[in-house]
């Protein structure tokens, strides 16, 4: 199995990116939901079959990339339980 892991951030995907286990799994940030889209749509082409969103891009930017991808890979994003919003907030505030 080909897997991914898409943060969205301050990143141009063309340049942060980085691979391990022989190019199995990958790192790719990028700057929008849109831009996320289009590397999923990549990625899928490339054999990746499931693909992991940050929370940035939330239940709606996680379906925008699951449209994007047609439906036919995995796509999961991450979330934290709500008692960890405090020191989310101060990790991202940095």
């Amino acid at each position: 199995m080909k897997f991914a892991y898409i943060i969205m951030g301050p990143f141009q995907s063309d340049v942060d990116h980085a691979t391990i286990h022989n190019e199995k799994a990958r790192i790719i940030g990028v700057s929008t939901v849109e831009e996320g889209c289009a590397v999923a749509k990549r990625l899928q082409k490339e054999g990746i079959s499931c693909i992991e969103l940050c929370g940035a891009f939330t239940q709606k930017g996680a379906r925008q990339v699951i449209e994007a991808t047609n439906g036919e890979i995995a796509i999961g994003y991450v979330i934290h339980d709500e008692d960890q919003n405090e020191v989310y907030d101060k990790v991202f505030s940095r």
